[in-house]
């Protein structure tokens, strides 16, 4: 490894003098801060939220991912003391005792595959909890994929924070990461791994530009009630004791990511900042994240170390990520960007690793959730956005910079800053994290030096990308952008043949639309109210025969269910008409003949389309479609992104075996359809006759349900996205 001294540093690329935070291109703005804090781990930033909310007079103002009103806010100090109260509790104290002010909560209102994981009729629990002026909004204003993923509390205008950090369950830790803290337990008394992250507390003008981007934040969302500006600053200041300003009056860049939406243009100020900070670093670089599966950072950090005299880049990532789900998809597409990474490595400058802790499950490790860039202990950076693509152009996000051009000092505040985390994942002190790292001149060569067997970083071994190898294209796991036909045209299909492609991706993906707008009636039209078991039931009362009503409950299953009826509605449906046992019959053989004509339809108007591409990203991925089947069409239907009937029309258009769509189908909705169907029907026979055997076996269905469900979460996950 190349060692310079510590005051001769590496490359070439960008003149240090030029300033790296440029308002309109790579961030929003640029606002002074009379103080600013940087906080590190979940126990830190309670404690100095919980203090700063105390004397807020008008606003509170928070943006988040995810939040949960039976979350504490911080843990007791000691054996037998009690926690705090929990969020909703506490908001509801605050508002109590001063009538003056009002609290806003933004949320994402996150999407079904989160469900087993968040509570939910949040927002009437909170009502009934709360107070008139509590304010809870849930924001579904994204483009399909997209989340609101901002973390941001704003009191008064006066003082702000943004980081990585939801007041949300499974945040809670300290900087030791004990692996048996018995306060580290979720709302339902139940353990969880160690969690590591990262906040920024700024006062002053870059407050109250905190509070505008809030407020907009809000009016986007359609929330009726637009959070008012708050009085002139009077009374106690809200920042918080238990945070030592780390800088004084200093100018703090907010980027921000907002996808296209509606009237709405793109702003990519986080992508933008974090290419910027990567070309103008001169010794190292240094991150801390979630995710590392953005295509673009991945080619830019490779650039940088083909350069003979480039920047060091050092990356701190969790082991793996929450659960299975994630493992398998961007887990393993992290693992093809970490081997493009030290393909470059030319000159023995990278390193990646992840934090061990002695004690952990097999299959537990620390959660690193931190979103941080330092270059140079010139550039600082803690936000929301992963280092990922979606967090580029398809998530809204909002990250805080400051650029350490005010003199030394400003500059060894951010290298202490940067000595102490090192000092947490290594089990050492700062100061001999410092020290080391003057003895080596290389950050490192100063990491390996000081790495240890217990409590330490660990290199991140990863499998090369061969597990990518089995994914879809990473567009479709990690888009940057809202997913639509113009995507998917400068994506997968080649420049030369746009026209012809677009043409007919166009007449393919607008039938899917119609389609679409057919399932949306269903759900939110008086079709709703038509389409009930009762009037199925009267329905079939005009059948003479079983064998009759028989026929005539498949035929309409499979005509309902290609004009998008709810595939889980028919289910029932079916169970409750025909019975437990032959109603699963009944929809299990409705739905693979649905998902049969579905297939068949969309191989004749999409797969010429395909076929004409060949050698095209599209192309590409539906043979790699085809080479995991059966895995991927089981999944689909254990977990359904899409429509049933817009997924068999897609996977028509691709080269999937029809074979293999068919098994992978059965495969997948046997257990649902089976316990849907039986669960229907033992539900209206114990209404229907109460006693003891209809009433077992009903209690027996639903327990099989649950477990099967409980299950499935487990497979997918821990849910500690975000």
């Amino acid at each position: 490894m190349d060692t310079p001294t510590a005051d001769t540093p590496h490359g070439t690329a960008g003149a240090e003098t030029a300033p790296i935070l440029r308002p309109g291109v790579n961030c929003w703005r640029l606002e002074r801060a009379a103080r600013v804090g940087l906080i590190v781990d979940t126990a830190a930033y309670f404690e100095a939220l919980r203090e700063a909310c105390d004397a807020a007079r008008h606003s509170i103002l928070i943006l988040g991912w995810d939040f949960d009103r039976r979350e504490p806010l911080g843990r007791g100090a000691g054996t037998g003391e009690p926690d705090p109260p929990p969020l909703a509790e506490y908001l509801a104290r605050l508002l109590e005792r001063n009538p003056e002010l009002e609290i806003h909560l933004l949320i994402w209102d996150f999407h079904v595959i989160y469900t087993p994981e968040r509570e939910l009729f949040q927002r009437w629990r909170l009502r009934l909890q709360g107070h008139t002026r509590l304010h809870l909004q849930l924001d579904s204003r994204h483009p399909p994929g997209g989340s609101q993923h901002q973390k941001l509390v704003v009191v008064d205008d006066r003082l702000a924070f943004a980081g990585g950090i939801d007041l949300s369950r499974w945040r809670w830790d300290t900087p030791a990461h004990r692996p048996d803290d018995p306060r580290r337990i979720d709302p339902d008394g139940k353990p969880y791994p160690p969690f590591h992250d990262l906040m920024m507390a700024v006062d002053g003008p870059a407050a109250r530009a905190l509070g505008e981007l809030a407020r907009a934040r809000w009016d986007a969302s359609g929330s009726p009630g637009r959070p008012p500006a708050p009085a002139p600053a009077t009374g106690t200041d809200p920042w918080p004791p238990s945070v030592e300003p780390a800088l004084r009056d200093q100018e703090i860049a907010i980027a921000r990511t907002l996808p296209e939406y509606e009237d709405r243009v793109a702003v990519r100020e986080v992508e933008r900042l974090y290419l910027d900070g990567i070309e103008a670093a001169r010794r190292w670089i240094y991150i801390e994240n979630q995710y590392f599966t953005s295509q673009r950072l991945t080619s830019a950090l490779a650039r940088r170390l083909q350069e003979p005299d480039g920047p060091e880049v050092m990356l701190v990532l969790p082991r793996h990520t929450g659960g299975w789900l994630e493992q398998v998809t961007m887990d393993a597409l992290r693992g093809r960007r970490l081997e493009t990474l030290r393909q470059a490595d030319r000159h023995h400058r990278f390193g990646v690793y992840h934090p061990h802790q002695p004690g952990l499950g097999e299959e537990e490790c620390i959660s690193v959730h931190a979103k941080l860039l330092v270059v140079d202990d010139r550039l600082l950076r803690i936000g929301s956005s992963n280092t990922s693509d979606r967090s580029l152009g398809l998530d809204s996000e909002c990250d805080l910079a400051l650029e350490a051009d005010a003199g030394e000092a400003a500059r060894e505040a951010v290298r202490n800053f940067r000595h102490r985390l090192l000092g947490e994942h290594l089990d050492r002190p700062a100061a001999a994290v410092a020290a080391e790292e003057t003895r080596q001149g290389s950050l490192l060569a100063a990491v390996e030096r000081l790495r240890g067997k217990g409590r330490s970083l660990r290199p991140l071994e990863s499998d090369g990308g061969a597990a990518a190898e089995r994914l879809p294209d990473s567009g479709l796991i990690d888009p940057d952008e809202p997913i639509s036909p113009d995507y998917f045209v400068r994506r997968f299909i080649p420049a030369s043949r746009h026209g012809h492609g677009r043409r007919r991706l166009g007449l393919f993906l607008g039938f899917i639309g119609v389609l679409l707008t057919a399932a949306a009636a269903w759900r939110w039209s008086p079709l709703a109210e038509w389409l009930t078991p009762e009037r199925l039931a009267a329905w079939l009362e005009t059948a003479r025969t079983p064998v009759i009503r028989e026929t005539l409950v498949l035929a309409a299953f499979v005509a309902a269910s290609l004009l998008m009826a709810p595939l889980t509605l028919l289910v029932v449906a079916a169970g409750l008409l025909l019975g437990p046992w032959l109603g699963f019959a009944c929809a299990f053989a409705g739905a693979l003949i649905s998902a049969l004509c579905g297939f068949l339809l969309g191989r004749v108007l999409g797969r010429s389309g395909l076929d004409r591409l060949s050698g095209s990203r599209l192309h590409r991925l539906s043979r790699r479609l085809a080479d995991q089947g059966i895995l991927a069409v089981a999944m689909l239907r254990l977990v359904p992104v899409a429509p049933y009937t817009v997924v068999n029309l897609v996977a028509g258009a691709t080269h999937l075996r029809l074979g293999a769509f068919l098994l992978g189908s059965a495969l997948g909705l046997a257990p649902g359809v089976l316990g849907l169907a039986v669960f229907s029907g033992s539900l209206l026979r114990a209404l229907a006759d109460p006693g003891p055997g209809t009433l077992l076996l009903l209690v027996a269905v639903a327990a099989v349900l649950v477990g099967g469900a409980l299950t499935l979460r487990r497979l997918l996950g821990s849910g500690r996205s975000g």
